[in-house]
């Protein structure tokens, strides 16, 4: 078979010396030659200081050395610097086969015939020992004086943490029975990945998404930083470690996000990328090498690099390669071939790595086939890793990135080490048991693996068995089992019944948006004494657009360095302030981030024991459209805020257009489970919404961790036209108003004829004015006498229409529930016309639920730059259209003259787009 020969991949060298010649190799050969002599009497930290002196003078003269961004395909730690392994290496072996044989067996039992769930084998395999070091020795759980680390598992390892929870006596054979048997199983289920929401005591972080895991750890470190600058809790010894996949760090998210852990010195982080070399159905980097891409990508991101490639085998192979050869052939050697390497035998190896230079096939002579492959990778010797590991934990200054060389499927025999398709291999041929058996040396015997092919049995020595008991004091040590996730928090008090004036008042004679009514609530609520510090703002680079400039002098921006530069707005009352104790999040224009942080600060409450609330602002057109994955990852790790999405609705954003237009929001946030939407026409509803949400999330008895009703996220959409907000109404149905409906306005009165027809108007957000407006001109130019209702919750209504439908399906024997939109509009007649500036879909949720006539006025298809007026004449759902819809509908019960729709379309110029008098110019918040 061919292999790519080295020429052909000279690209992934680092090319310091390619492109130069040298004109004396005589002195190159004694620079050098000093250089090892160096290093031989004084090893190679001197040697480190030495080279840096040198090229700092180089460039101080002017010398031109390239940045050197890649290094030689070797380990980053040389031998004489590698920290001493501290624990029992045979204790740590023996119990490290039990669980990769346990991890292996729970997958392989769950692929039987009548259960066929599937599951992954091969990435616990090849990653156990970059696991089994943490686990032994660095991460520390809940009960260390640190507070403990937080880790982010790699979601398709899972069951090997479910193998070694079944070591620790935490998990059952049972329960590893009911491995992907959420509901069939339930009370010995186990998720298939990392799922907090399905298992609420043991996983914190959801990672199989793959992408969000690296991004949401980097603002889990920021996060915790956060929390110690604000004084709100001692993060200061806590570590932060993700655990991701090379071929992962292709998702942009993976990679996107890397300057904010550089820019904030984030050492609290530590990334380990295994590094099998392998997507889920090919090789990453076939032609190319993933370890060393990652490694350019890395130092240029400001990250500290370690790669911990070979294992102790290559050591004596590596220190007596004197004249370069053999690091030459490593570093020309394509990740391809390596896969290869492993997927074939010793003398394959011996013929095509070693043999493709005549010293290193001397090198090698003295080898039998079986030694030459038993030359480890570096992410399965538990030394090297435990070297990179402790180096990364006391570096300071830089985040820290471990790539570790690992082969996919290790130990699983050659039907999966290195296989293309061993990602998608969730079966054992009982060859493959036998085999796999023998080489992790499992005490079962021939007869207890031939009596059923799919019940192989799981092994446990017994809880004191010596490196059990080893297992459970190194535990104890550190602090506690990992993964664990705990909901009690610091008991809080919510803000007191003043906080939330400002919204009942109103605006007075001025006009506010709903956007400026929200920012001054939140401005309020963050004075108070008692959880006001809480709160905590994250807005991606548009504080001045929603009025939130307000908060810059007083909350001030956080940033772990201060401001440490003149402001150029130092003059104004409103000038931008930046500080280690600042409140407000601003991770720039960089929505992903912001949806991070929000996360990590809404599950402070289970990470940390402390609550904080998350306050995410946003143009609502980036929201769930541009990061929903992200936000179902928030749900998936139960977390607690609010998220507002402003500038909302399709034609109230004048003048940006298409890409800025929200119609459809509401639709989106529809589909997480764990999303409350509202759509708050005036301030007054804002703050009973706000507070109904903070007494939800952290009322009386929420420290107990009881109810998964508490981890939910209320999305608000608010507006940037500027209304006269009304003063709260006395007789204000707040139960209507926070489930989602309430009457705002009785019909008038007639002064004639009693027998008048009448409709319901039902408006959301910022089309309840037009409904107002509209419900006037029925009364005064139709002698139509229309109610309305301000909708502040569609997709609640649905929520609740559907449960009420599916208890009555459940229970055909008694009495059906009524729901609650049906409830409130049962006394109301005649036709109900539905408006919003979202898509006629938004308003539709619940068509179902009413047994009138219904009709639905809304902002279908793609939004553009115009005056509010057009814009809303052109969707047909201004005020002037609810008034012709409204006509049309009593037209077909015979209630008004055939003729009058087309009479009002006509007489309001319904079709001329430059008719449009609903809505009013200006208003940035």
């Amino acid at each position: 078979m061919d292999v790519a020969a080295g020429e052909e991949t000279s690209h992934i060298l680092s090319g310091l010396t390619a492109q130069l010649p040298d004109r004396d190799p005589e002195e190159t050969a004694e620079w050098i030659e000093s250089l090892d002599a160096l290093i031989a009497e004084q090893g190679t930290e001197r040697a480190q200081y030495i080279m840096r002196s040198l090229l700092q003078r180089a460039g101080a003269r002017s010398v031109g050395v390239p940045m050197v961004t890649t290094t030689d395909y070797v380990n980053t730690i040389p031998v004489d610097q590698e920290a001493q392994f501290p624990g029992n290496e045979e204790f740590e072996r023996r119990y490290r086969a039990y669980m990769r044989w346990n991890a292996a067996v729970m997958v392989h039992r769950a692929q039987r015939s009548d259960i066929g769930v599937g599951g992954h084998i091969s990435t616990y395999a090849g990653a156990a020992t970059l696991y089994e070091v943490g686990f032994n020795h660095f991460f520390r759980g809940k009960d260390h004086p640190s507070g403990g680390d937080q880790v982010f598992f790699q979601g398709h390892a899972s069951p090997g943490m479910y193998a070694r929870a079944f070591m620790e006596g935490r998990l059952t054979e049972e329960d590893l029975d009911g491995f992907r048997q959420e509901k069939s199983k339930a009370g010995h289920a186990l998720s298939s990945y990392p799922h907090p929401r399905l298992m609420p005591d043991f996983w914190e972080f959801p990672t199989v998404s793959m992408g969000i895991g690296p991004m949401n750890a980097i603002y889990q470190a920021q996060s915790n930083r956060y929390l110690q600058n604000r004084g709100i809790k001692d993060t200061s010894d806590q570590q932060v470690w993700a655990f991701l996949g090379d071929g992962e760090m292709d998702e942009p998210e993976s990679r996107g996000l890397l300057q904010l852990a550089a820019n904030e010195n984030l050492d609290n982080l530590n990334f380990v990328i295994n590094c099998n070399l392998q997507r889920l159905d090919g090789p990453v980097r076939g032609n190319g090498k993933i370890m060393q891409e990652l490694e350019a990508f890395f130092r240029g991101a400001g990250w500290n690099v370690i790669k911990v490639v070979w294992g102790r085998e290559w050591d004596s192979l590596l220190e007596a390669d004197t004249d370069g050869a053999l690091v030459k052939i490593m570093n020309e050697t394509p990740d391809g071939d390596y896969q290869t390497y492993k997927a074939e035998s010793g003398g394959f190896v011996r013929e095509h790595f070693f043999g493709k230079s005549p010293q290193t096939k001397d090198m090698v002579a003295d080898l039998d086939d079986e030694q030459i492959w038993g030359l480890k990778r570096g992410g399965h010797d538990y030394r090297k890793v435990y070297a990179a590991y402790k180096a990364a934990t006391e570096f300071k200054g830089k985040p820290t990135v471990i790539l570790a060389k690992t082969v996919k499927g290790y130990g699983l025999g050659p039907h999966f080490e290195g296989r293309n398709a061993t990602h998608q291999m969730k079966k054992l041929t009982m060859e493959d048991l036998k085999a796999f058996r023998d080489h992790l040396r499992i005490p079962i015997s021939d007869d207890q693996l031939d009596a059923d092919l799919y019940r192989p049995p799981y092994y446990h020595p017994g809880m004191d068995a010596p490196e059990i008991k080893y297992l459970m004091e190194r535990r104890a040590e550190l602090g506690g089992f990992v993964p664990e996730r705990r909901r009690k928090h610091t008991e809080v008090v919510l803000p007191e019944a003043k906080s939330y004036e400002v919204a009942k008042r109103g605006s007075g004679k001025q006009q506010a948006a709903t956007t400026m009514a929200f920012v001054r609530l939140l401005k309020d609520l963050m004075r108070d004494k008692n959880f006001g510090a809480r709160f905590v703002p994250v807005v991606p680079d548009e504080s001045r657009t929603f009025g939130m400039d307000a908060f810059f002098p007083t909350a001030k921006i956080y940033n772990p360095k201060g401001q440490n530069y003149l402001s150029v707005d130092r003059d104004l009352v409103l000038a931008y302030k930046e500080s280690p104790a600042g409140q407000l999040i601003h991770p720039g224009i960089n929505e992903a981030g912001a949806v991070a942080a929000f996360t990590a600060a809404g599950t402070a409450y289970a990470t940390h024991g402390e609550p904080l609330v998350p306050i995410y602002v946003f143009y609502s057109m980036f929201g769930f459209q541009r990061t929903g994955d992200s936000f179902w990852a928030a749900a998936d790790q139960m977390t607690r805020g609010f998220i507002i999405g402003a500038t909302a609705g399709r034609t109230t954003l004048t003048g940006e257009g298409l890409q800025h237009a929200d119609g459809h929001s509401p639709i989106l946030a529809s589909t997480n489970p764990a999303v409350k939407t509202y759509d708050p026409a005036y301030g007054y509803e804002i703050g009973h919404i706000i507070r109904h949400g903070l007494e939800e999330m952290y009322g009386p008895d929420s420290t107990d961790g009881t109810g998964e009703d508490r981890n939910v996220m209320y999305y608000l959409t608010v507006y940037n036209e500027p209304i006269t907000q009304p003063a709260e109404p006395d007789n204000l149905d707040i139960n209507g108003l926070l489930k989602g409906i309430y009457k705002l306005a009785d019909a008038p009165e007639t002064t004639g004829n009693g027998n008048r027809p009448t409709a319901t108007i039902l408006a959301s957000g910022v089309s309840v004015p037009w409904a107002l407006e509209a419900q006037r001109i029925l009364n005064e130019d139709w002698n139509v006498a229309a109610e309305v209702w301000s909708v502040t919750s569609w997709n609640e209504l649905r929520r609740d229409g559907l449960a009420a439908e599916e208890h009555a399906f459940l229970n055909p024997g008694q009495p059906a529930r009524t729901p609650f939109i049906t409830e409130q509009l049962k006394d109301t007649n005649g036709p109900v016309i539905a408006v919003s500036d979202y898509m006629k879909a938004v308003p539709d949720q619940i068509r179902q639920f009413i047994p009138n006539d219904f009709a639905s006025l809304g902002a279908d298809g793609f939004g553009f730059s115009d005056t509010r007026q057009a814009a809303r004449r052109y969707f047909k759902n201004d005020t002037h259209s609810i008034v012709a819809k409204t006509l049309q509908l009593l037209a077909a019960r015979g209630e008004v003259e055939e003729g009058a729709p087309s009479y009002a379309i006509d007489r309001y110029k319904l079709l001329d787009v430059n008719a449009g008098t609903t809505g009013g110019a200006g208003g940035d918040a």
